[in-house]
């Protein structure tokens, strides 16, 4: 909660009079996100609302222990049904990897979902691993320097944050553990019915920098240091260099 409060202060995350759509898969990551927001809805000097939203796939998915657990701890939930599930099957062709489709197919569900009830913003389960994934993924697959942002402003005006984005994975995983909670892992993956590639690129970021972390304990403090403290003009965009 101490690390939550001064990443919502460094970033101005939750505000006065907010209502928050909290995307809820039942993973690690989202169950310690609810539990997070609900204690400091507690703690805060101000008051916001939020709501936990399920996306179903539409493949028979069983919530209800998800929608029990949200129930004993008095945390609004929701689940949407969709049918992505159907879809998926003839827009993913064999071979093909699946994350991107289901992971643009989710978002924009949860931000429809937001808007219907009224939201202004929504906030997602990402943490610190997950940056430092996704920037050495975009940096080594796609040449680019670009990593996960603690908030940002959608195309339909709603405001996206990730309050968990300074934690640790093993913080989350340590939540769910130590307090018993049933998380749901990757069975829970649609992608387990297909027959396609599973995704590498992330599995090998995980693996390269869990090596890296040993033998550079403070990588990850480094790297949150340094994604505050970008040197723009150091780098070889040639719009600097009208000189």
């Amino acid at each position: 909660m101490s690390k939550l409060g001064k990443t919502n202060g460094e970033f101005e995350l939750i505000k006065e009079g907010d209502k928050i759509l909290v995307g809820l898969s039942g993973g690690k990551d989202s169950l310690t996100m609810i539990h997070a927001m609900k204690e400091q809805q507690r703690r805060a000097p101000f008051k916001f609302e939020f709501i936990a939203v399920t996306i179903s796939y539409g493949m028979g998915e069983n919530f209800d222990n998800l929608i029990a657990h949200c129930k004993e701890y008095e945390i609004p939930h929701i689940v949407h049904e969709t049918q992505t599930y159907e879809i998926a099957k003839d827009k993913i062709r064999k071979n093909s990897s699946f994350c991107s489709f289901f992971s643009r197919m989710r978002r924009g569900f949860l931000y429809s979902v937001a808007l219907e009830q009224g939201c202004n913003k929504v906030s997602l389960g990402h943490h610190m691993d997950d940056a430092a994934e996704s920037f050495f993924m975009n940096f080594i697959y796609n040449g680019q320097m670009r990593s996960l942002a603690p908030k940002y402003k959608a195309g339909n005006g709603l405001i996206v944050i990730r309050p968990l984005i300074q934690m640790r994975e093993r913080q989350l995983r340590a939540f769910v553990d130590d307090n018993g909670i049933s998380a749901i892992g990757d069975e829970a993956c649609p992608a387990m019915r297909f027959d396609v590639k599973m995704p590498h690129a992330r599995a090998n970021m995980k693996v390269m920098l869990a090596k890296m972390e040993k033998d550079f304990p403070q990588l990850f403090t480094s790297m949150n240091a340094a994604f505050k403290n970008i040197s723009v003009d150091s780098f070889f965009d040639n719009e600097k260099f009208s000189i």
